[in-house]
């Protein structure tokens, strides 16, 4: 079943929408990773404008973003100190981020440069997974098991 989304000028399957939302929203879940990070990618893999996936993904970590909180606050494990000054940071690097967003949009670099960014962002996280798992393999070659370090720990 299809629909027309008017920001984005295209028509897109919305059971692929939901089981894109639904998949995000349980690795937030389940691993308290950003679902900025996974949507916007996704989005822009399907073929929607970087600029509108990038705002759109937004509104998928609010949702997620807000259950998670319900969900450690009833738990008792939501630090709100930590939360408020991490908002605060968050305001500020959003608002940042804004203005270099309308910067580029005026420049005609949006989409460019959002893709080169997501390039950049996601071969650095599998940079970095693929040395923690060739020191992974080389520890279990040499029959000592990988150690793993406490949090706190240096």
């Amino acid at each position: 079943m299809g629909i027309y989304l008017p920001i984005a000028e295209i028509s897109v399957n919305v059971f692929v929408l939901l089981a894109m939302g639904a998949a995000v929203g349980f690795l937030s879940g389940m691993f308290g990773v950003g679902g900025g990070f996974l949507i916007t990618p996704l989005l822009i893999f399907y073929n929607i404008p970087p600029a509108i996936a990038v705002a759109t993904g937004a509104n998928q970590v609010i949702a997620s973003s807000f259950s998670g909180a319900l969900s450690h606050f009833k738990r008792g494990t939501l630090d709100f100190k930590l939360g408020g000054v991490l908002l605060a940071g968050g305001i500020v690097g959003s608002t940042a981020g804004i203005y270099v967003f309308a910067l580029l949009r005026r420049l005609g670099q949006l989409d460019l440069f959002i893709s080169l960014l997501y390039v950049a962002l996601l071969g650095t996280v599998g940079g970095l997974m693929l040395v923690e798992s060739v020191n992974a393999l080389r520890a279990s070659r040499s029959g000592a098991a990988p150690a793993l370090k406490k949090s706190g720990q240096h």
